[in-house]
């Protein structure tokens, strides 16, 4: 493959990564943010939205040669800690033992990939530069550096469009014919909360699970930092009943959260003002088709697929983009429009399956996590996966574990559900989960299927 000019338009984690990915194979490369540099900024921990990262980030994080950099900043959780009402807490493991996703801090994580992007004389960084507009016939990207106030216009061979959920590279591709496009909004917003340290600056909860306060129609969670905090995030409605709407007074929120999060409240003194402070951000989901544009422009992660964050696989997926891509320019070579046709083939269904897997699993863990017949079926799940690895992978797994692509891992959570209905309909399912009957019938059913 010759070397060619590139530009990424998006210093992010996926736009960090993917320059990892350039350089090291010889291109030469140009990153582009519209922000400030990040690594100029002390990052406050439980403050920036936490991420787990799972297996498909690790892949690519390996493919790049950094993964022993990340792990630096990861925590491991090896499942989920649900906290009821009445502030008793259960435990459900994500995966075999051993088996762990890992919270990190978004800042964090960013500041990284940027220092190993920089380590590399072929990669040049670029801050305070906002996509303005594309020409397409010449593959010149505008750009307005708001830092001098000027505006510059570079030509480069291709362009990789990784600017988030509100792409400047991917709107420019939305003007063009047959280019498919959709946004849309949960009515359910979020809030970043903080649980600090303890007096002796130890963690006040187990670090090693992800929390889960699950109410129903909304939920509170809570990820460890390596400072021993947990940045917490409240999930909830704008509006309605109980709705963000409706917390307005100190007496409103304190009387909310000493109702539905009464364990929390007193390991988190400066609940008032962080949730005063912090903003109440909405959640956007947007698909688009296809990912590229002729021989030119490719869109990976966000602006691409951007999803909501209940499966911990936006990340993820956006990661897995490089590791795809990656594989696909070692396989096409110099061959860019057979490369970007297959990128997109291969990735597009994946966005659309992990999108519709966000969605189904949040509802699982602002309502479900709290009911036994939901977590009886997860043990199940379990006896029956441990003993027949190759029949049987729930779900979760297939998602955080495996490398299977998205869109199978779907299809193939919506046939275990199908079958795990017909056996949690027996009235005497508390009573014979564990037994060598239950076993025959899952058997039955799988082979059947």
């Amino acid at each position: 493959m010759k070397k060619e000019r590139l530009a990424i338009v998006g210093g992010g984690l996926v736009g960090s990564l993917w320059a990892v990915y350039l350089a090291k194979k010889g291109h030469e490369v140009h990153v582009f943010d519209r922000r400030s540099d990040i690594r100029k900024v002390k990052i406050v921990q439980g403050k920036s939205i936490n991420l787990a990262l799972s297996e498909r980030g690790w892949k690519g994080l390996k493919g790049a040669g950094i993964e022993a950099e990340i792990n630096k900043v990861a925590l491991p959780m090896t499942g989920r800690l649900m906290h009821s009402v009445q502030g008793e807490i259960s435990y459900q493991p994500y995966g075999k033992e051993g088996q762990a996703i890992y919270s990190v801090s978004r800042g964090l994580l960013n500041q990284t990939l940027l220092k190993c992007a920089d380590e590399f004389e072929n990669v040049t960084l670029y801050f305070d530069h906002t996509c303005k507009d594309l020409q397409l016939d010449t593959n010149t990207i505008v750009f307005q550096d708001t830092h001098q106030n000027t505006t510059k216009e570079l030509q480069f061979d291709r362009i990789f469009g990784t600017d988030g959920a509100f792409s400047a590279v991917r709107a420019r591709l939305q003007r063009l014919d047959r280019f498919d496009y959709s946004q849309e909004y949960l009515s359910h917003g979020y809030k970043e909360l903080e649980i600090p340290p303890s007096a002796s600056g130890d963690f006040q909860m187990d670090p090693n699970g992800l929390h889960i306060w699950p109410r129903g129609e909304f939920m509170m969670i809570a990820l460890p930092n390596p400072d021993r905090s947990f940045t917490c995030t409240l999930f909830m409605a704008f509006e309605g009943k109980d709705a963000f709407e409706n917390l307005h007074t100190d007496e409103e929120i304190m009387a909310f959260f000493n109702k539905y999060f009464a364990d929390a409240v007193p390991l988190m003194p400066e609940l008032l003002q962080d949730f005063r402070n912090n903003p109440t951000a909405s959640l956007v989901m947007t698909k688009c088709n296809p990912w590229h544009y002729q021989d030119k422009i490719c869109l990976m992660g966000d602006a691409a697929h951007a999803i909501v964050p209940f499966y911990g696989q936006g990340m993820n997926a956006g990661f897995e983009d490089c590791t795809v891509l990656s594989q696909l320019m070692d396989e096409f070579s110099d061959d860019w429009t057979g490369m970007f046709k297959a990128y997109t083939r291969l990735r597009k269904p994946a966005g659309d399956a992990i999108l519709q897997l966000a969605l189904r699993n949040y509802i699982e863990m602002r309502d479900k996590t709290a009911d036994e017949r939901f977590l009886l079926q997860k043990k199940i799940e379990a006896r029956f996966s441990a003993k027949y690895p190759d029949l049987w992978l729930p779900l979760y797994s297939q998602v955080s574990f495996s490398h299977i692509p998205y869109a199978e891992a779907l299809q193939n959570g919506i046939e275990q559900d199908e079958i795990m209905k017909k056996v949690m309909d027996r009235p005497d399912i508390f009573d014979i989960w564990d037994s060598e009957e239950i076993e025959t019938n899952i058997l039955r059913l799988v082979n059947n299927n």
